[in-house]
């Protein structure tokens, strides 16, 4: 006897049809809200960020430690050269302190024979000198000459002749007086006894007339041997 199935889908009909489906392996524990995943994101950029910062210090740390170190070394080099350095100005102010004491007094040196020798050769005929004295004074150098002149005139011509010295001022007579002479013979003179007194001045360069030790046409003298 012949059956016939009259119901569709069955059979091998029904098991021909059939389809195979696949699908992706899902991780389970993982949220699947988008938000959260995006939190998580931001999370992990920051912490990289974080991090690369921090490295990014570290190397700047480590440069600023190099440049303090060699900071360090040029600030103890730099000490000592200002050490040494304070020493030479020291020294150089002593050597200055001592070269002025030496220019005073050599500068010095020549006044007294300048007033002698300029008084010596102001003195006229008929006049004497008795004294020559310094006179104390701040700042300037006085002197007084002391003396007897056979007349007023010459007494007038030796204040005349100290004036024009480039090296005396201020020429002024303290007193004069007239007094008797005792003159070899027994015989007895009016002379005028006087006393000045004038300012040392020190004169322009130009007008000082300076001549050489040797001048040339002999040798100075060879120093001795021992």
């Amino acid at each position: 006897m012949i059956e016939v199935n009259l119901l569709p889908g069955s059979g091998k009909g029904r098991r021909s049809r059939r389809r195979r489906s696949f699908s992706l392996p899902t991780l389970r524990g993982l949220p699947g809200d988008r938000w959260v995943v995006g939190a998580a994101a931001l999370v992990v950029l920051a912490i990289g960020s974080i991090a690369w910062m921090f490295l990014a210090m570290a190397g700047e740390a480590e440069e600023y430690e190099v440049r303090i170190e060699a900071a360090a070394s040029d600030s103890v080099r730099l000490a000592d050269v200002i050490v040494r350095t304070e020493g030479l100005q020291a020294r150089r102010d002593s050597i200055a302190q001592r070269v002025a004491v030496i220019q005073e007094i050599d500068g010095s040196r020549y006044v007294w024979p300048h007033i002698m020798d300029e008084v010596a050769r102001a003195l006229p005929d008929y006049t004497w000198l008795s004294r020559i004295q310094p006179l104390t004074a701040s700042g300037t150098i006085l002197f007084r000459v002391e003396g007897r002149a056979g007349t007023y005139f010459a007494l007038t011509s030796l204040m005349e002749a100290m004036e024009a010295s480039p090296f005396i001022r201020g020429t002024t007579l303290v007193s004069s007086a007239r007094g008797p002479l005792q003159a070899t013979g027994g015989d007895e003179r009016t002379v005028y006894n006087f006393v000045l007194e004038a300012e040392y001045h020190d004169p322009p360069p130009e007008l000082i007339q300076t001549e050489p030790l040797f001048d040339g046409t002999v040798a100075p003298p060879a120093p001795q041997g021992g």
